[in-house]
């Protein structure tokens, strides 16, 4: 399935129905009172997020929704039938602003949460409605209301617990499909993930968490260089980040502060995420060389960051790793519940 996280579309809400005019004429009742109904209201374009869908796919395609106009009121006081309403599925983890302004109308971030992009046009008021004591023949009804037309961007930004943070072929991917049962394109080669992805990386009692995976970041990226400006966005919402740097790295501690600089050129917002550090590749060390490759990589990095080195290949040192990153997801959400 195509990985689309960003489509404009055009919604419409239904007219009301005009309100009837109408009296009411029976064989004995020649001069019966008014009796014109209402008219229905328009339909309503809502959105309601799944978590059986990840991307925008379906949306790219179909970019023109209409709801159905509401009917007309008729005679014995009859209302008309409400218009249909249009319901589109969208992720978890959807953005919708108005295209027109730029400005946020809203996000869905839980399964089944609901938005109303167009409001359906009220029904206009049949004539009996405006039966009064002086007024005992009313010949006028409403018409109904106007429906809304908007321009509508759709903007999908991944919700995960984890989100890899790394430049090209550092290993994001392999360690995905080691920790997860997801199965990334794995190759030697830069950029080999095109399009982000989630693993979920099971824990003891039941319980798991999300890691998600972004292709590699370049220096420039938050300027537009690269593949990584694209998806630089779904990492905005994990709790914790994890910067993987590979071992055969020239210089693991400039690389780190070159990520920290594009991710705060981006959106300062995510230097304070909780993050910690892994080295990655340690399989392609020598195992006497390992355990100093670990101590410089650490002295390299700020003071207090937490560093784990690991092989997803070899499989080595991926326990500590996913219960460190468990007990960090654990502290981000525990904060986040106290706020």
């Amino acid at each position: 399935m195509k990985f689309v996280d960003y489509v404009t579309i055009t919604v419409r809400s239904g007219k009301g129905g005009a309100g009837s005019v109408s009296f009411r004429r029976e064989k004995y009742k020649p001069n019966g009172g008014p009796d014109g109904g209402d008219g229905g209201v328009g339909g309503s374009v809502i959105l309601v997020a799944d978590t059986h869908l990840y991307t925008l796919l379906d949306h790219r395609y179909n970019r023109h929704h209409f709801a159905e106009n509401g009917h007309y009121g008729s005679s014995n006081n009859k209302s008309g039938k409400d218009g249909q309403d249009i319901v589109l599925k969208v992720p978890v983890g959807t953005v919708i602003k108005d295209s027109d302004s730029a400005a946020v109308i809203g996000e869905l971030l839980s399964a089944g949460d609901t938005l109303v992009l167009a409001q359906g046009g009220r029904g206009g008021k049949g004539n009996t409605f405006f039966k009064s004591a002086t007024n005992q023949t009313p010949r006028h009804a409403q018409p109904g209301e106007e429906g809304q037309e908007r321009n509508i961007t759709l903007e999908l930004k991944l919700l995960a617990d984890v989100g890899l943070v790394g430049f090209p072929n550092a290993g994001k991917s392999t360690l995905v499909s080691s920790l997860s049962a997801a199965r990334p394109k794995v190759a030697d080669y830069p950029f080999t993930t095109l399009e982000p992805s989630l693993g979920v990386v099971s824990m003891e009692d039941f319980q798991s968490f999300v890691i998600a995976d972004i292709p590699g970041i370049i220096e420039g990226a938050a300027e537009g260089k690269g593949l990584g400006i694209q998806f630089l966005k779904h990492i905005e919402r994990n709790a914790v980040l994890l910067f993987l740097i590979p071992v055969t790295s020239e210089d693991p501690g400039a690389e780190y502060q070159t990520l920290l600089s594009e991710l705060q050129a981006f959106n300062p917002d995510m230097l304070t995420k909780p993050r910690m550090v892994g080295l990655s590749k340690l399989d392609l060390l020598p195992p006497d060389e390992k355990e100093e490759a670990i101590r410089e990589f650490r002295d390299s990095l700020p003071e207090g960051l937490e560093m784990l080195g690991f092989s997803s290949v070899a499989r080595m040192g991926l326990d500590e790793l996913r219960h460190a990153l468990w007990a960090h997801v654990q502290r981000a959400h525990s904060f986040d519940a106290d706020n």
